[in-house]
């Protein structure tokens, strides 16, 4: 079975993201065990697991995803690259859809190569700053949000970027802070420099440290940014070490996540379902 593996959010290999993806030509997917074994073994942020599906329906494919230790509710990047190699496979032409355990998302090729995700714009509750988690984090937080169950970070807004850039987090106090994660957050320094604002991501309680572009979580950092920067259409640098930029317009319910992504490696997996 073919493995590749695709950096996401970014035009050039060794930046953004990397997903593994298989396209499995069964009409259901194996065990969730042998899924959880190959993502294990895969050992990137997520890797995507799709199978086709019959014509007429409400979506062309289903999709999962799966960090090295869990299934998740949503990911954007591994979406992403599983519409990229669906793409440049020839496995689909037109816009695919998805279907996921958050919902129905769709993929649309652009004219310029990249490829646009629709994806359900988080709901966003302002709450207090919970005890412990400045210090966890390392940086003390303006505000704090809750972003809903299908992906169930903390949003925490920063001072500036150069706090942002500059955490270094206690991973294992800051794990006991939300179900998945902590998307810190600041306005750009310079937008004149390309994009709006910054984030960075820490996933330690499902097995990601930090992960280095993360599509879902700007479903939450689309509505953030655009109710204080009074524009629907932004452009948002996630500040990892490998960096990727994702640009995202806000159309209420739900938000469009713009990137482009490159296959990097192109395999077998050497394995029976």
């Amino acid at each position: 079975m073919r493995i590749r593996i695709v950096d996401a959010f970014t035009d050039r290999p060794f930046s953004g993201n990397p997903a593994g993806v298989l396209l499995l030509e069964a009409d259901s997917f194996p065990d969730a065990e042998r899924l959880q074994e190959i993502a294990a073994e895969v050992n990137l942020s997520e890797t995507a697991f799709a199978h086709p599906l019959p014509p007429g329906g409400t979506a062309d494919w289903a999709l999962r995803w799966f960090t090295p230790v869990t299934e998740v509710d949503m990911c954007g990047h591994a979406t992403l690259a599983t519409a990229h190699v669906l793409r440049t496979t020839g496995r689909a032409t037109g816009p695919v859809r998805f279907a996921a355990r958050c919902g129905t998302l769709t993929a649309t090729a652009r004219p310029d190569g990249g490829l646009t995700l629709d994806f359900p714009t988080a709901p966003l509750t302002e709450e207090p700053v919970p005890a412990g988690l400045a210090t966890a984090l390392g940086a003390e937080p303006l505000s704090v949000h809750d972003t809903g169950q299908h992906i169930g970070d903390l949003l925490v807004e920063l001072r500036d970027e150069a706090t942002v850039r500059a955490l270094a987090p206690d991973f294992a106090a800051l794990a006991a802070h939300s179900r998945r994660g902590v998307v810190a957050t600041a306005a750009a320094d310079d937008p004149a420099r390309g994009y709006d604002y910054v984030s960075r991501c820490f996933f330690p309680g499902v097995g990601i440290d930090e992960d280095p572009v993360t599509g879902s979580a700007h479903t939450a950092l689309a509505p953030f940014w655009s109710a204080r920067l009074g524009r629907d259409e932004l452009t948002g640098l996630q500040a990892s070490a490998r960096s990727g930029l994702v640009r995202t317009a806000l159309r209420g319910e739900r938000t469009l996540l713009t990137g482009t992504a490159v296959t990097v490696i192109d395999g077998e997996l050497l394995t029976a379902f």
